[in-house]
């Protein structure tokens, strides 16, 4: 039997929508740049950090396009590495623009890849009680990348997170808002969830099985809206009680896990949960899988915080907020998907389509994770 005849035209659009947005997905996997500064008086010293893939859409830094940047070609493309950051980042003082110097490009290793760290310095002619950043850094070529800033001045450590919409962003630095950490880790802990895919599709899997129940070896769609709602709350509740222990162990220091380890393992729980949608072999304990690597996720989500640094006086505030934003982000995608999932819950579409080929298609994209991730 043909794959149409057995779905239908219907359920072979999704499919091929689906397999269509997997290379799509990993393209566009949350792109960060790593933003240090500290104030000195007048001074200005710091580092950019950059993902040599956010460096080769930047300037093109791949000379020979043979899909791997050299030592070579990263010292060639230095000079142009440094006008493309000189002309979408800008820093400014009471006097107005702080010109900006560079040091020798180096590379430093993450666990997502190499990134490009750029020693920075600045002079601003004046003691500096307000600093100003502007970051556009790669607003044309990838609008979803972000700027994590950790800024330290006269004993105070202030973090934000800077895109291009936020224009020219004041920091106090004598008298930072007691609010500024709230506000800043919040708004951190919404956008990691959003733009964290791995995360999502992990609660995904776990949740489009949620609006049916498995009688006589198949799916069937649950009778009523109470037992999806059901299923609903225990695998959310489990995934935030469970990531919210481990985020909260490994922001205070307590437990850490290597971050290579973190990620590979996240990548296999949604191997892991997206195969049980095509081979049940847990149906009504779901949330016992959410929880169990809900415990691996809390780690990752401290790999974020470690990156933008817990603020000193603040890090309680700070891990809160970061855990409220996270569930703030994940309710918000809870009630966008779930409402549609219930109303085509009976349909051929979902049970034949979205949820054995979806799966299929999550499971295919976190085994390309897996292997970068272990391999990194």
């Amino acid at each position: 039997m043909s794959i149409r005849r057995h779905l239908g035209l219907p359920a072979l659009w999704a499919l091929l929508m689906l397999l269509g947005a997997v290379p799509a997905a990993e393209a566009h996997i949350a792109s960060n740049g790593f933003l240090s500064l500290a104030v000195d008086r007048a001074a200005v010293a710091g580092a950019l950090e950059l993902a040599i893939r956010d460096g080769e859409l930047a300037v093109g830094l791949d000379r020979d396009r043979d899909g791997k940047v050299s030592w070579g070609e990263l010292r060639a493309s230095q000079a142009a590495l440094q006008d493309y950051v000189r002309g979408h980042l800008k820093l400014y003082g009471s006097q107005g623009e702080c010109p900006l110097s560079f040091g020798p490009v180096q590379v430093n290793a993450r666990v997502d890849g190499n990134y490009l760290w750029l020693p920075l310095t600045a002079e601003c002619g004046g003691a500096l009680k307000r600093l100003s950043i502007d970051y556009r850094v790669l607003n044309e070529e990838d609008p979803s990348h972000r700027g994590l800033l950790t800024l330290r001045a006269y004993g105070e450590v202030q973090t934000a997170v800077l895109d291009a919409a936020s224009g020219k962003r004041p920091f106090e630095l004598d008298h930072p808002s007691p609010w500024s950490a709230f506000i800043e880790y919040l708004h951190a802990g919404i956008w990691h969830i959003w733009s964290g895919i791995d995360h999502l599709l992990f609660l995904l899997s776990l949740l489009l099985p949620a609006v049916l129940v498995r009688r006589n070896d198949r799916w069937e769609a649950v009778p009523m809206a109470a037992p999806a709602f059901r299923n609903i709350v225990k695998v959310v509740t489990a995934f935030t009680l469970a990531h919210s222990m481990t985020l909260s162990l490994a922001a205070f220091e307590i437990i850490r896990l290597p971050a290579r380890l973190t990620e590979s393992v996240i990548a296999a729980s949604i191997i892991v949960a997206a195969l049980n949608n095509i081979f049940p072999r847990v149906t009504e304990g779901r949330w016992r899988i959410a929880f169990a690597f809900g415990l691996l996720h809390g780690f990752g989500f401290a790999s974020v915080l470690s990156d933008m640094g817990l603020p000193q006086g603040a890090r309680l505030v700070s891990l809160v907020a970061f855990n409220l934003g996270v569930e703030v982000g994940q309710l918000a995608v809870v009630l966008a998907v779930m409402p549609i999932a219930y109303l085509l819950r009976a349909t051929a579409l979902y049970r034949r389509a979205l949820m054995p080929w979806g799966s299929s298609a999550i499971a295919a994209l976190a085994l390309v994770w897996l292997v970068q991730r272990a391999s990194a």
